[in-house]
């Protein structure tokens, strides 16, 4: 039995019809390295071993009615990855298009909470090819976010892939156990009952983080702050539905002009971003003064010692969408990184996992579903979008026998917030992955195209 951290929990509690809280990532894969050749049951077989080394593709959520904490995972004693693993056929031409609107369907499926939370979509008729005569096949994977965050998530799929396409799967795993509806309750009622005592560790740490942003704001030394954020056609209420889009750019070319200006590569991603989203407004007619803020999630994986696993913290960054010259707006993106950076390490890696942990569980679900339901988030946007940033390594991995062409993330999007924009570096490729809903956004195509657009300026730039 592991319970969910307050974090963790959190995802299930925001959930709603409209707003299902699961990541995913659309993989292109090439069969032709697959061992013996592809086909659908080699791969479900091939699946089926590595899930043995994955203990969280094996656990479910479990709970009591008698339960004053978090819920738990336990071990689903019944679990057949049968019932997890899909296989479906594009309509020709099988072009991205294509891909990307089924996909898009398939994101907007909630998963189901009495099985582990994850899926998998073996998609075929991938740019008219045949899977079975070496040609193309798209894997779509699904697992909810109080399952995982960027980093577990990258780690999962590190298990499924491999350095060769014929590596044998790694060792089984043991799961989380089980637990009986008494044993949830009495573990939840203790774990209540010392909540508290968090208290006295939670309150000195953010009295000082709140004098400490406050110094910082009387020298201007403070990351873009929230409900700041200009209003925009994604700022609103979400729909259940989701659109996709995605594209592929040259690491090389992104490092070049990191190396040119000083920079980082992160801050060249979002200048990516920001070039994209201005054009984008700008044609609209609907560029806002002031400039867009992002909130960008940050790893704490290696700072925090507390449960779950999400362990993330965030941070606010202006993208000075409000900057005409594209080298004058990376300057100022990279500048007001930096400021974002030491602010968010001076708040600390674990306060925002420390106050979702003391919230009690009740209160907290309450808060975060009228929240959900609410119009607030859409009023007063908290920020415009999310823009994360995965590294991934940099040499040839093999899915389940299959060459990884391509591996493109796409995280959740929220009521007031409905952009999200997730980069992966895999292999010298940029992976960009976009996901919105289209009533607010009906065609993506023209931000993914736009990437190699905001791309070349900066690379024209650097002479």
């Amino acid at each position: 039995m592991q319970r969910l951290s307050g974090l963790d929990a959190s995802f299930l509690y925001l959930e709603t019809a409209a707003q299902p809280l699961h990541v995913c990532s659309i993989l292109e894969l090439d069969t032709s390295t697959v061992p013996g050749g592809y086909t659908f049951d080699r791969l479900r077989d091939e699946l089926a071993m590595r899930v043995k080394a994955m203990p969280e593709f094996r656990e479910k959520l479990a709970d009591s009615r008698f339960n004053p904490d978090h819920p738990v995972w336990v071990e689903d004693n019944d679990f057949d990855v049968q019932r997890h693993l899909h296989r479906i056929g594009l309509p020709a031409p099988g072009g991205r298009a294509e891909l990307a609107e089924i996909c898009g369907h398939i994101a907007s499926l909630p998963l189901d909470r009495s099985r582990p939370l994850w899926e998998m979509w073996v998609i075929e008729n991938v740019a008219g090819t045949d899977a079975h005569a070496g040609g193309k096949l798209a894997l779509m994977t699904k697992v909810h976010h109080a399952a995982v965050d960027g980093v577990t998530g990258a780690n999962l799929m590190s298990t499924l892939c491999s350095t060769e396409p014929d590596a044998p799967p790694p060792d089984p795993v043991p799961g989380a156990g089980g637990a009986s509806e008494l044993e949830i309750a009495v573990n939840g009622a203790i774990r209540f009952a010392t909540r508290p005592l968090k208290l006295v560790n939670v309150l000195p740490s953010t009295v000082s983080t709140v004098i400490d942003t406050a110094r910082r704001a009387t020298k201007g030394l403070t990351m873009a702050a929230p409900f700041a954020a200009p209003k925009t056609a994604f700022n609103a209420n979400v729909t259940g539905h989701r659109n996709i889009a995605f594209a592929q750019l040259e690491l090389d070319d992104i490092k070049k002009v990191r190396a040119h200006f000083g920079v980082k590569v992160n801050d060249v991603v979002m200048a990516l971003v920001s070039g994209v989203l201005r054009r984008f407004l700008l044609d609209r007619g609907e560029l806002p003064d002031s400039s867009l803020v992002a909130m960008i999630p940050v790893s704490v994986h290696d700072k925090s010692d507390r449960p779950g696993r999400n362990q993330v913290s965030g941070m606010f960054s202006a993208l000075h969408t409000n900057v005409d010259d594209p080298v004058d707006r990376l300057k100022a993106i990279s500048t007001a990184n930096s400021l974002a950076k030491q602010h968010s390490s001076a708040i600390g890696a674990t306060l925002l996992q420390d106050w979702s942990q003391f919230a009690a569980p009740a209160v907290f679900g309450i808060a975060m579903r009228v929240y959900a339901r609410s119009n607030l988030s859409a009023a007063v946007p908290v920020h415009n979008l999310v823009v994360s940033n995965v590294p991934g390594p940099q040499i040839p991995l093999y899915l389940l026998g299959c060459e990884v062409k391509a591996m493109y993330p796409l995280g959740p999007i929220f009521h007031g917030s409905g952009l999200n924009i997730t980069v992966m570096s895999l292999n010298g490729k940029l992976d960009v992955g976009i996901i919105s809903c289209p009533e607010l956004l009906p065609d993506l195509w023209e931000m993914a195209d736009d990437f190699a657009v905001a791309l070349d300026e900066l690379l024209d730039a650097t002479g």
